[in-house]
């Protein structure tokens, strides 16, 4: 089964042109080829697929073989690979995804090259029964104080999350020195919370200032990831929510793996834009 492996400002996945290759087994082939001893090594598995309402499908599994709703960082991807593969000549694409149908907008250079992708990825989802999130209001949860068990000392003055979906739900953490975080003892403690019933991602974001952010990410399934384009997302509404950025100016988010730049706009819609970039194709022997 041949595979292309590419990212996203870091956030690698594994794709498979499902309109030339068929896989029968998509939870199982994300485990294999994320693995980074065994397999590919990875953040997961998208299918790129026919659609009957976009110009494309994407499925995308994680490393440790659930689905997914939505990825940001893989829908650039995806509008790169179709567009630089032939298969399509369109510079505005749309994209099916398990929360949506997603609008790209590509800029090509003059060697017809994908340089940069913004995605509309439409309006940012606050209602808690929706992300979801257990709440005793049915307003946003902006700055919801949680009890989470990490060390003393982790946080000072206490730990509170503003709640958002962006296609998939996300808990925003503003505190000081994310770079200090030991993310491998604190995330799954975020990811499994009582208070999130489906799990959840997590931001831990610095703000810098009125427009800029530094971000890290603990994604449900995953583990810390280089970058997550929903997250950004995320970070960005919850920074609007709570003061520190405005509606309708851009944003500049750094990760880990690179820059994300989003605008949350003040009917709710939220644009990301970003790069993509390829890694290797192969060739996977199917077991």
């Amino acid at each position: 089964m041949k595979f292309t492996k590419m990212h996203g400002i870091g956030n690698d996945y594994i794709y498979i042109n499902c309109f030339e290759e068929t896989v029968s087994d998509p939870v199982s082939l994300s485990i294999a080829v994320s693995d980074v001893r065994k397999g590919i090594g990875s953040d997961g598995l998208v299918l790129i697929m026919p659609s009957e309402t976009a110009d494309f499908r994407m499925r995308i599994f994680n490393a440790d073989g659930s689905e997914a709703q939505m990825c940001g960082n893989a829908t650039r991807c995806i509008g790169k690979y179709v567009y630089e593969n032939g298969m399509t000549d369109k510079t505005e694409i749309t994209l099916e995804t398990n929360s949506g149908i997603k609008y790209l907008t590509l800029s090509v250079d003059d060697e017809n090259k994908v340089q940069q992708i913004r995605v509309d990825m439409g309006k940012a989802i606050l209602e808690p029964e929706k992300i979801p999130v257990i709440s005793d209001s049915c307003s946003p949860v902006v700055s919801m104080p949680i009890d989470v068990s990490v060390p003393e000392g982790v946080f000072s003055g206490g730990i509170s999350v503003t709640c958002v979906s962006m296609g998939n739900p996300h808990a925003v953490v503003f505190t000081e020195n994310i770079a200090g975080l030991d993310l491998e003892k604190i995330g799954s403690l975020f990811e499994n919370h009582r208070l999130f019933p489906e799990r959840i991602n997590t931001e831990f974001i610095e703000v810098i200032d009125s427009h800029t952010l530094n971000m890290r990410v603990w994604e449900r399934g995953s583990g810390e990831t280089f970058a997550c384009g929903t997250g950004a997302c995320a970070s960005a509404v919850a920074s609007v929510l709570n003061g520190y950025c405005r509606h309708d100016e851009e944003i500049l988010i750094h990760l880990r793996g690179g820059d994300l730049r989003i605008t949350y706009k003040s009917d709710g819609t939220v644009l990301m834009t970003g790069g993509a970039d390829f890694i290797c194709t192969g060739e996977w022997l199917v077991k």
